[in-house]
């Protein structure tokens, strides 16, 4: 029982203990540019797709919803704005990191993990090169980066999503939508997405590296690997989300009208 309950914590200090050598690995130079835009660009592959077609049903459905719910109180002039803010605040970042840890935390998880059993990385420390500088920061950084591409992506399409479904489908009228928007809305809600969706970037890379390097037990090991990263992450993405939303509700007031 007590090896139970201490593996979280080893893994948590793992994680840790592997971020603050991040840290350290970001100022080594050189600095490895391409490899660098290699990952970004395989990450854009394997997520924009997937992304784009996400976009639609959440922008969609939290329309639908809100729109229902808003009209038993009769503020169906309110729509614009709670949609939109959902959009903005929550589900654009969510959608983002969800799909940055299943698609491409999965692929670099792999890829460590694949590494680690025919002992690539070990062979690379005793060259006296450093896997963290070489190969973890350009994917941590291309992460966080693409992270803050998507989630403008699926903020727009949601946003548009949400737009049609409520104007074209439900009879909505085009200037309540958007005047409430403007109203209540503020910049500060913008920079609240990108900010969790550079975050959460940051940590999909971090856990898919960190259970990559740390793999064990042949193909099998790696497969785990995989699996645990995006368990841990979306676990983990969740509860950062509670934290961030939180501290911004109580930091920054709302916008009266």
């Amino acid at each position: 029982m007590s090896a139970r309950l201490a593996a979280p914590a080893k893994v948590a200090g793992g994680l840790f203990s592997f971020m603050l050598d991040i840290g350290v690995a970001l100022f080594k130079r050189p600095f490895q540019l391409k490899e660098f835009l290699l990952q970004a660009w395989f990450i854009v592959q394997v997520t924009i797709v997937p992304t784009a077609l996400v976009s639609i049903p959440f922008g969609a459905v939290i329309a639908l919803q809100i729109s229902g719910l808003i009209k038993q109180f009769g503020a169906e002039s309110f729509t614009g704005s709670a949609s939109v803010l959902a959009v903005v605040r929550e589900a654009g970042p969510i959608a983002t990191a969800l799909l940055i840890a299943g698609a491409a935390g999965s692929a670099i998880a792999a890829d460590f993990g694949a590494r680690k059993i025919r002992e690539e990385l070990d062979a690379m420390m005793v060259l006296g090169i450093d896997p963290m500088q070489r190969l973890v920061v350009p994917r941590t950084l291309a992460c966080m980066l693409i992270a803050v591409f998507l989630n403008g992506m699926v903020t727009i399409v949601g946003v548009a999503g949400g737009y049609f479904f409520n104007v074209i489908i439900q009879g909505g009228t085009p200037g309540a939508y958007m005047a409430s928007f403007t109203a209540l809305s503020q910049l500060p809600d913008m920079y609240q997405g990108l900010m969790k969706a550079l975050v959460f970037g940051f940590l999909a890379a971090v856990v898919a590296a960190y259970k990559g390097m740390n793999a064990k037990g042949g193909p099998k090991g790696v497969g785990d690997a995989v699996n645990e990263s995006v368990v841990i992450t979306f676990v983990m993405l969740f509860v950062v989300n509670f934290f961030i939303s939180s501290l911004y509700i109580q930091l920054v007031p709302a916008k009266g009208m």
